[in-house]
């Protein structure tokens, strides 16, 4: 495995499946009855979902049947539950899902779509040609499908959006043969439960890179400030055509929106712009020195916002000849802060010691930055 595993057990910790630390608690809670319900959302044909867990009239040994509701659900309920436990179903009783265990709390009715097939998403070059009328360009979309979208079509899932996207995937097309590898990321994350399957689209960058990552004109270099129409491209484009061809998770909660240097910057800004869109920002390595850092004037802006986003991670390394702008970046962070954002809250901020401004960390950084901005699976 990757360096990036190894960044990922850092960041976040790494798990395992059956008797493994579960996933948080979650689902609604039925006051007035304390009925406690798991349903199943999958399509098993003429086969069987059962559960197992460690609650009392439950196992790890054998399964107890989960009752048909309709050809995709299956449920069990009791109103006998007294704490929270963990719990995972099977297919015929002999097919664990996979991943982590789930959790659930008395009184929760909680609704989960798991696999138990399929280990690894797909992705690809889906468009080669997207036409932008906003910007009057094109430029290839490269799309990442989590393990679960074609064994369960019940899930819908969360999306994350990031620039460059030729560097993301292959080493054929990405800078200096250096991808990011973020279908190992996301695939690894889901299979031991720290990062929510997702949707990943990546959108190419263009000759005009400078200009549509930069939302201000930076005199001294005479380039920059078509920032604002990328983002609207992303907002009015790229982003319905998504929701509309696929089974995805539209709202801003779940969107997330992540670059590196100057993406970085671009996807801050937008966080203080189009929170109503992008409910979650990752800025890695992200060039605050901008036109006279004007990131930071603008971040200071979040405090009063009514739409800020949900969740901010923001990162850089300190080695090389620029030091990977570490100063700089430790301002946004603290600015972020003085907005009212909190440390691993809704903020994280990291500075990954001796690294330098290129694909190669950023790689290794990117399953901590999703694992925050996606959070661990549902329930």
């Amino acid at each position: 495995m990757r360096s990036f595993v190894i960044a990922l057990c850092l960041l976040v910790g790494c798990g395992g499946t059956t008797g493994s630390p579960a996933a948080p608690d979650a689902g609604s809670v039925d006051v007035a009855t304390r009925r406690t319900t798991l349903r199943v959302h999958y399509p098993v044909g003429a086969r069987s979902l059962s559960l197992r867990g460690d609650l009392a009239g439950l196992s790890w040994e054998r399964g107890v049947s989960l009752t048909r509701v309709t050809a995709d659900v299956w449920e069990w309920s009791s109103d006998q539950v007294a704490r929270s436990f963990e719990w995972k179903p099977l297919l015929d009783d002999r097919e664990w899902s996979i991943g982590s265990n789930y959790r659930a709390s008395p009184g929760a009715t909680l609704d989960i779509y798991p696999r138990f097939v399929t280990r690894s998403g797909r992705w690809s070059r889906a468009m080669s040609s997207f036409h932008s009328t906003v910007l009057n360009n094109d430029r290839g979309l490269w799309l990442y499908f989590p393990p679960s979208y074609d064994e369960n079509p019940t899930a819908r899932f969360p999306v994350v959006y990031m620039h460059d996207g030729q560097n993301l995937f292959n080493p054929a097309t990405a800078f200096g043969g250096n991808p990011w590898y973020a279908q190992d990321a996301l695939n690894h994350g889901a299979e031991i439960g720290s990062i929510r399957e997702a949707i990943l689209v990546g959108i190419e960058n263009t000759p005009d890179r400078i200009d549509e990552y930069t939302p201000s004109r930076d005199a001294g270099r005479m380039a920059g400030g078509r920032g604002a129409l990328y983002l609207r491209m992303l907002i009015e484009e790229v982003k319905p055509l998504i929701d509309r061809s696929y089974r995805t998770r539209p709202g801003a909660a779940d969107t997330v929106l992540l670059g590196s240097s100057l993406g970085g910057l671009i996807s801050a800004w937008a966080g203080v712009h189009h929170a109503q869109v992008f409910g979650n920002i990752g800025a890695m390595s992200p060039s605050t020195w901008w036109d006279d850092r004007m990131l930071l004037r603008e971040v200071a802006m979040l405090r009063g916002l009514e739409a800020r986003p949900r969740r901010i991670y923001v990162d850089s390394g300190d080695g090389g000849e620029s030091g990977d702008d570490v100063a700089n970046t430790a301002m946004l962070a603290e600015a972020i802060r003085a907005a009212g954002y909190r440390d691993e809250i809704d903020l994280r901020y990291v500075v990954q010691r001796g690294a330098v401004h290129n694909e190669v960390y950023w790689a290794q950084r990117l399953p901590g930055a999703l694992a925050f901005l996606l959070g661990s699976r549902d329930p």
